[in-house]
């Protein structure tokens, strides 16, 4: 059984990056999906474009559901967190200035890369 309190954590720690960065949450969410939770790499993106479902992932999510790749307690969990992290990043970010948040948002994307090329 999924740990709610790690699914919730996970959606807060997305919420704070996508605000500091300003990016979509699946870059974070997808990979951390199938690295720590042992989700396929069909069923995270299933369940990432659920808790994303309105307006944009509506009917990737549907298909998505119909094949069986989508744990609806999971997109809510991190949904929850997501909205709460998200605030607490854009905070984070105003406070950067624009040299600082373009290194680490590079970093960030740098090192998701690199992690995605050696799984």
């Amino acid at each position: 059984m999924l740990n709610s309190v790690l699914l919730v954590g996970l959606g807060i720690l997305t919420g704070v990056v996508s605000g500091v960065f300003g990016i979509g949450g699946g870059i974070i969410l997808i990979p951390a999906l199938v690295f720590f939770f042992g989700f396929s790499q069909h069923a995270a993106q299933g369940t990432t474009m659920a808790l994303l479902v309105l307006p944009i992932g509506l009917l990737a999510a549907q298909e998505y559901y119909r094949q069986g790749f989508v744990d609806l307690r999971v997109g809510l969990l991190i949904a929850l967190g997501f909205v709460l992290g998200g605030f607490v990043g854009a905070k984070v970010a105003v406070y950067l200035s624009d040299v600082a948040l373009s290194r680490v948002f590079g970093a960030g994307l740098v090192l998701i890369g690199i992690r995605m090329l050696l799984a």
